[in-house]
Parts: structure tokens; sequence; C-alpha cells
């Protein structure tokens, strides 16, 4: 079986069903397309029927069970920047009042007997351990693209997933050996927006996209342009130094980003110059100073021989030579 054929088989079962459920908390009841480019024929738009999905699933032989979460561990590739999550997150106090009402998606370790790996469902997870209960999850035999692919559909529809993330992820599965057709599959784009996705993941270093953190409110077009401008090697060190400064890892996210942004669109600074000139066997010396914006002149004229008012009294004709000089160089 080709591996187009293997990719179309994931879209067949309930694997497709139990994600659109898992998108049904974050959704609000609406469809949200991935980026600049639509979705692929997932049917994101019925998100807000979660039950019918799961019975759906039920009917179709998958089963919910129970697992201790100590046996439980996540992908083998990193999806979010902050997926971290704490018991006074409302995301927590939920599950804590109405119970895990959506199972994750998992499949048995391929390399650990005994345990078990999650395919999404990842803040669930971490949900359930803080409340110390077990975690509902429906098992199925899932081969590493078909998990990356599952994984990808349910943050293809998040709200709250950004486009650095996105970005990551991508890179994260082309550093793994996954091909560009399971990528753009995870992914639910089309080879034009992956390219831009791989090509800001790459020139971005990954200590400052950790440091800034997912940043949901800088869109594609302002991680593009620091990604940029970054490319530079000075406007990379200014991105470093910012980083590194105290108190910036007590920001928020997008504070950070558009502090490092905001630093990185800095015009530099003209350098400015010095000079000093003193003629041989004269009294006189003057120095000069060019900002780039402007030139300054400065005369110290010890004996008193008047070169001072005679420079002033020949600008006219200095300058009208100047011209005559510059228009001949042009010709």
């Amino acid at each position: 079986m080709s591996r187009r054929d293997k990719l179309a088989g994931i879209f067949t079962d309930t694997t497709r069903e139990l994600a659109a459920a898992n998108f049904a908390e974050k959704a609000d009841g609406g469809r949200v397309l991935a980026g600049p480019v639509r979705t692929m024929g997932l049917a994101l738009d019925r998100m807000d029927q979660e039950a019918r999905e799961l019975q759906e699933a039920l009917k179709a032989g998958e089963k919910v069970v129970e697992l201790n979460p100590d046996l439980v561990d996540a992908s083998f590739v990193r999806d979010r920047l902050d997926g971290e999550v704490t018991e006074n997150d409302d995301f927590v106090k939920s599950i804590e009042a109405n119970g895990q009402e959506v199972p994750i998606l998992v499949r048995q370790h391929p390399d650990i007997k005994g345990r078990y790996q999650v395919a999404y469902g990842h803040r669930r997870l971490r949900a359930v351990r803080l409340l110390n209960r077990n975690v509902r999850a429906v098992i199925r035999p899932l081969t590493d693209d078909q998990l990356v692919v599952a994984q990808g559909i349910e943050n293809s529809a998040r709200k709250d997933i950004s486009y650095i993330e996105r970005a990551m992820f991508a890179l994260s599965l082309e550093e793994k050996g996954f091909g560009r057709d399971v990528i753009m599959h995870a992914l639910s784009t089309d080879k034009t927006e992956l390219s831009k996705l791989l090509s800001v993941a790459r020139v971005v270093p990954g200590s400052i996209v950790q440091a800034i953190g997912s940043a949901p409110a800088a869109g594609r077009r302002r991680w593009m342009e620091l990604a940029e401008k970054i490319a530079e090697q000075k406007v990379l060190e200014a991105a470093r130094k910012v980083v590194q400064k105290s108190g910036f890892e007590i920001l928020g996210s997008d504070e950070r980003f558009m502090l490092v942004f905001a630093e990185i669109s800095r015009k530099p600074k003209a350098e400015t110059i010095l000079k000093e000139w003193k003629p041989k066997g004269g009294k006189i010396a003057a120095k000069i100073k060019d900002s780039g914006k402007a030139y300054t002149l400065s005369l110290k004229d010890s004996g008193a021989e008047g070169f001072g008012a005679y420079l002033t009294d020949r600008l006219d004709d200095l300058y009208a030579d100047w011209q005559a000089n510059r228009e001949l160089k042009q010709e």
C-alpha cells in the first residue's frame, strides 16, 4: 500500500470523529481554519456535536478505557510551547467539576511494553494528573505517520495554536524524517504555506522561540518579518540581548514578542566619526565631527591668524567648487 493510501485511511475511521470532539472545548461551536489555507475537508463544522461523535466512535467498536496517567507518555514530537497547566486554570477546574468528557487518543508505546503514547489530548492528560485521576482514553494501533497526522488534526483547529507553534511543529516533523506529504496532512496546509512555516522555524533560533513562547497574538506576517530581520547577525545578537534581560521571563508571551520585535526594528544609530586636523607649521587646530546627520568643524586659532574668518568668507566659492567637482564625477 502506498503512503498516500495509508494517509487516506487515517481519515476514514473514528480517529477523525474523536479528533473533532477534542476540538470542541476550544472551538466555541465554530470552525477554525489552519492559517491562510483551508483545512483538508475535515468535518470540523461539527465540533459542537462531541456527544454524537463519541457515540459513533463507540458504535464503530472503539472502547473508552481508563488508564493510569503515569503509564502514558507524551508524543515523540512536541506541538506546543506553553503546554503546562496549573490547578487554577479554568481548563483544570472544568474537568474537576464535570469530569473528563472527551477521551484522549493513545497507542501502545512502540518501544516500552505496558506503556502508552499520546496522539492528542496532552493538556487533558496533564490536567487529570494534577487531579490524581485516571485518564479516559481510546487505544488505537497507529503508525508514526498516523500519530503525527492525528496530532496535527487536533492542533489545526485550535483557536489558541499560534503561528510559531505550527512552524516549530513542522520543523520537528521534518527533522525526524517525515516527508512533506505527511507534514502537509498533519498541518492541513499546502506546499507554499509549509515552505514559509519551515523558513521561519529554521531562521529564528530555537532558544529565542522558547524564550518568547507561543505569542498567540503575533501572526504569520510579524513572525516572517522577525525572521527576515533576524537573519542579519547584528540583529540576531540584539534579539539575544533582549531575551537575556532581567525580568524578560515574567512578561506575557505576546509582550515578550513585541519587546524583541521593537528592539530589532530600531534603526541603527549612525556611527559618529571624529577627526582632528592640524597643518604643518601652523598654530591652528580643528576638530571634525560627522554624525551622519550633522558635520561640525571646530577651529582653534590660537595664533589669531584669522583662518576662521578667511574660511567663512570663502564658503560660497568652496561650495561652488565642490558642486563643480561633483558634476564632473557624475559625467
